[in-house]
This record gives C-alpha cells, structure tokens and sequence, in this order.
C-alpha cells in the first residue's frame, strides 16, 4: 500500500515538473522569417547591405525579448540573383519551412516574381530594394514599398542641371524593368525642366554594348550623360570614358556611387559623379534613429551601410512595430496597418497609396567630391554644393 501512494506522488511529481517545461516551450516557439539575399551574381553588392540590414535587426530584436516574447529567427536563401530560383525558394520557405513573415530579395526583376508568390499565399512583403512600377501595376493587396519610385531618381540631377544653364542629356540603361523605368522618368522630367533629351537607347549587355553606346552618345555632344544599370555596368561606363579620355560636364549612374567603396573602385573617375540616392549614412540626416543605425550598423558589418542596407533595416522596423501595435501575427492584421500607416522611419517617411507604392519617400541625390560623398540635393539635406 506504501508503495503504491508513493508511486502515485511520484507520478504527481512529474506531471507538475513537466508542465511549465511543455508550456514554456510553445511560448518561446520562434517567429520564423524568411527572405532570400544574392550571394553571388549581377546583384550580390546591394543585395549585401539589405542582408545585413536584416540580421542587424534580428540580433537587436532578440535582444530586446523578440515579438511578442517569441524570439525571431531569420531563414536566407541564396537565389544567386536567378529570377528562376527565386519563385522556387519563396514557394519553398512558404510551403517547406512554414515561415510566419517573408522579407524582399534585393532587385526588381526578383522581386516581381517573389511577391507573386507572396501574394498567392497571403503573406505581407515590405520591399525593401526594388522600386520598378510594374510591381504594383498587378493589383496585389500585400505588396508595399519602401523606395521612391524609379521614375523619380533623377529628379534632383536634372533640376540641378536645369538651374546651372545646362541644356541636354543623353541617356543608356539597361534593357530591365527597374532601368527601363528609370529611363522613362528621366524623358519625363527633362520635359518639365526645359532640357532635351538627345539621345537614348537601351542595351542587353554592358561589357559587349556599352563601348559602341557610348560612341554614339559621345557624337551628340550632350551636356550630361545618365546611365542606369546595375553596379558592374557603372564601372564598365566609367572605365570606358577613361579610355577615351572622354567626361561630359556630368555623369550621373544608379546604385553605384551610393556604396562606400565607389571611389576605391573607380579610381580618379568617381570624381565628380552624381547617383541618386533614399538615404545616406551622415549623422545630419535628421531621421529618428539615424545616428543609432550608422553606429550600429558599422559594428556589425564593419563597413557603412548604404541606403540598401538602412531601406531592409526600416522595413524590419515596420514589421516589428506593426506586430507590436497590433498584438498580433495575423496577415491581414499587420497588412491593414501597414496600408494606413504614415511614419517616419530611420531612412525617412514612410507612406503608401492604394497600390502599396512608396509616396512619402523621397529620393535625394549625391556626389562624390574630394573622395567623398556629398549630399547635393534637396538643399535643406546639403552637405555640400554641386559641382560642375
């Protein structure tokens, strides 16, 4: 009989033991989230920063006691910068790993066929490095973006050129969604600034069509020529011109210049050179967090972020507060916040319309000057004057 109570507290013991540990363990599940990053190819330089945008953030959230008291855990893929790839690698995150959330890859071209496969299932996308109209041109009700649209990156350049007596541009871009846009707008608002456009053609590849491109932009004798490509073909132009012994009074490219180490790779031709920028890494930058994030970011990486990395960290910035205001992981919860919000974040304000296109963010334009980069527009963001 003695045996048999004692085997019953026994038992009673465990049970009580064992509980909080079961209970304790569905607590602390983590909130899974997944993305993919370009390890390796024509997008790998961005894709870089926005990678470490997002790990930054997941040490910093975790440290701070996760979502909701669950800890976040990041998945990253590599999709190579395979516009195949990615659709499968989303498809499988969703499916396979059964993320709670997923982040954006880095790049238009990618991004148009991650979000479809988002949108499918109902999951939020914050894009965080695309900014190509056709994005939110499909009528999607999850997609929402973090960047000022391409149309509007040389908007400051061509103001500026308009105010300095300059009078034409020629233009080259990459046959791609994200460039082609950025040509277009370019045709749009020399218009509206009085200048001509002279010339303007697209190319399917840099190393094999860019010399003979710019022989023919070179005939034009324009004031100003604007490439947009991605990273690689912004070197190419440049060390072509340097051939040539060739500089218009301005050049202005995409994507490159924003990096920290533009002038160690182009040398004595990043003199001078204008890019579009959504955000820099100057302590003047009067964005809540700013300082912080600079600080924070070049511990964690030991390079600069570029705006690439500072747009994926604000996005992460969003999610948490979202799942945050709203107590809860449910989609359509943090999708309906997310279309009314209007904040401001550590790269600036942060707004959308209908169709989830970024429209209280604004682009700004820099210049490498001295071996610097220099805030030369808006004039209320200047850190230096432009120069031609």
């Amino acid at each position: 009989m003695k045996s048999k109570t004692l085997k019953n507290i026994i038992i009673i013991l465990c049970c009580l033991y064992l509980a909080p540990v079961s209970v304790s363990g569905a607590e602390t599940k983590p909130v899974r989230i997944g993305a993919t990053v370009s390890l390796e190819g024509k997008y790998s330089e961005p894709s870089a920063m926005i990678q470490g945008g997002y790990k930054l953030w997941e040490s910093q959230v975790n440290k701070r006691g996760g979502l909701l008291g669950r800890p976040v855990q990041l998945i990253l893929y590599d999709d190579k910068s395979d516009v195949k790839l990615v659709g499968q690698l989303y498809e499988k995150l969703i499916k396979e790993d059964k993320v709670d959330f997923v982040f954006s890859p880095y790049g238009t071209p990618l991004t148009l066929v991650a979000s479809e496969v988002s949108e499918k299932h109902g999951y939020v996308m914050l894009v965080s490095g695309a900014s190509g109209e056709k994005i939110w041109e499909r009528g999607y009700k999850n997609v929402f973006g973090m960047y000022a649209t391409a149309d509007r990156y040389f908007i400051g350049l061509l103001d500026l050129m308009a105010r300095n007596g300059l009078k034409s541009v020629a233009v080259l871009y990459e046959n791609s969604s994200f460039n082609i846009d950025v040509a277009a707008g370019i045709d749009s608002w020399a218009k509206r600034f009085g200048l001509k456009v002279v010339f303007s053609k697209g190319y399917k590849s840099g190393k094999t069509d860019l010399p003979g491109l710019l022989s023919e932009a070179r005939a034009v004798n324009p004031d100003g020529i604007m490439l947009s490509a991605y990273p690689a073909d912004g070197y190419v132009l440049l060390h072509l011109m340097e051939e040539a012994k060739y500089r218009p009074k301005v050049v202005g490219i995409t994507i490159a210049p924003s990096y920290p180490d533009f002038q160690k790779i182009a040398g004595n031709m990043a003199e001078g050179v204008f890019g579009p920028s959504q955000w820099e890494p100057d302590e003047r930058i009067p964005f809540p967090g700013t300082k912080n994030f600079i600080r924070d970011y070049k511990s964690f990486t030991d390079i600069l972020p570029s705006y690439h990395a500072g747009s994926s960290y604000a996005s992460c910035q969003i999610i948490e507060k979202a799942i945050i205001l709203k107590n809860s992981f449910a989609q359509k919860k943090i999708r309906d916040f997310i279309s009314s919000l209007d904040t401001v974040t550590v790269i600036g304000r942060f707004k959308v319309d209908h169709t989830g296109k970024q429209i209280g963010h604004n682009s700004i334009l820099i210049q490498w000057q001295n071996g610097e980069k220099q805030i030369v527009y808006p004039t209320k963001m200047q850190t230096a004057p432009p120069k031609f």
